[in-house]
């Protein structure tokens, strides 16, 4: 079976266990146990993320940072500069190569967020997560890696998909996220296999709110 590792911040935490329990007896998915945070942080850690397939060939890796890269704090400026952040964006992609030659690579968008609702200590514009997510796709494609743009089809939903202003941690949610990241994942792989989507929630408390 093929291998999938999945890694980023709680956007993926939405759907990964959808997408695992839907995959079961076709492929194996994996992916860590922490959030996957900034990209500096998801740089870090992709030693460890490796470790997860216990020396397992990985056939794809599907992947996102940005939302917490893009945060702002008491009004202050994004917690990483756009630059930096695309400077990070680049390294990921840099080692994603040198541990994972053979994988195949995707990118998945920051989703979009309610800003009307955010308290102005801890607020995101969606202006902003747009401006990130186009400075990440440059330097993707520019990699040859392909793209999974899961903010256009946020921009799609309704409010009753949302569980707080920046997750869909709902049935509505993980449905459709996961679906898209599915259909990704097998057209990628080449899987022909009938998928049948598995609803499985993610109901801990969201961190990096």
């Amino acid at each position: 079976m093929k291998n999938i590792l999945l890694f980023g911040d709680s956007i993926r935490r939405g759907y990964d266990e959808a997408v695992k329990s839907s995959l079961t007896g076709i492929a194996n998915v994996y992916f860590p146990e922490d959030n996957s945070r900034f990209a500096a942080y998801a740089f870090r850690y992709l030693r460890e993320y490796k470790r997860l397939l216990n020396g397992a060939p990985c056939h794809l890796i599907h992947w996102n940072a940005g939302l917490w890269d893009c945060l702002r704090l008491f009004e202050d400026e994004p917690q990483t500069p756009i630059e930096i952040y695309t400077y990070y964006i680049d390294r990921i992609c840099q080692r994603l190569q040198k541990l994972f030659p053979e994988a195949n690579v995707i990118f998945a968008t920051s989703t979009s967020v309610q800003t009307e609702k955010m308290d102005k200590d801890l607020i995101r514009y969606n202006r902003e997560i747009e401006a990130y997510n186009r400075a990440a796709i440059a330097v993707v494609e520019k990699y040859g890696f392909g793209v999974n743009d899961l903010y256009a089809t946020s921009l799609t939903l309704s409010e009753e998909a949302h569980s707080d202003p920046v997750h869909y941690y709902t049935p509505m949610g993980t449905e459709v996220f996961a679906n898209q990241v599915l259909a990704v994942i097998t057209k990628a792989l080449g899987i022909n296999e009938p998928v049948i989507y598995k609803e499985e929630l993610y109901t801990d408390e969201p961190v990096g709110m």
